[in-house]
C-alpha cells in the first residue's frame, strides 16, 4: 500500500474549486496515474481525517507546446506538456480541509 503523500500530488485551488469547495463540498486534487479512486479516497481520509462519500477521476494527457528560439521561425523546437490525473472528491457534510491558514 502506497503512503498518501505518494497517491496525492497537489490540489487544486482556482477559482471554479473554490466555489465547488463552498457550495457543495467537493475538493479537486491532482494525484498519481497510477491511484485508483479506493487510494484516493484512503489518502484524502487519513490525510485530513474526514470522510469521503464519492472519487470521480479524470486523465489528462499532455497537449504540444510549440516554443519560438530566437525571431527565425525555423527554430522551432516541439515539446509536451505533462500528462497528469485529477480527481474530484465529494466529503461527507460537516467535513472540510483546510489548505492554507488565513492571517
Amino acid at each position: 500500500m502506497r503512503e498518501s503523500f505518494d497517491v496525492i500530488v497537489r490540489p487544486v485551488v482556482t477559482e471554479k474549486t473554490t466555489g465547488q469547495m463552498e457550495g457543495r463540498n467537493v475538493y479537486t486534487f491532482i494525484v498519481n496515474k497510477d491511484a485508483n479512486k479506493h487510494e484516493i479516497a484512503r489518502a484524502v481520509e487519513k490525510t485530513w481525517d474526514v470522510t469521503v462519500l464519492d472519487v470521480r477521476t479524470m486523465r489528462y494527457s499532455g497537449k504540444a507546446k510549440r516554443s519560438i528560439l530566437g525571431r527565425i521561425h525555423k527554430n522551432w523546437s516541439l515539446g509536451r506538456r505533462p500528462s497528469f490525473k485529477k480527481a474530484v472528491v465529494q466529503l461527507a457534510q460537516g467535513d472540510h480541509i483546510e489548505f492554507y491558514e488565513v492571517g
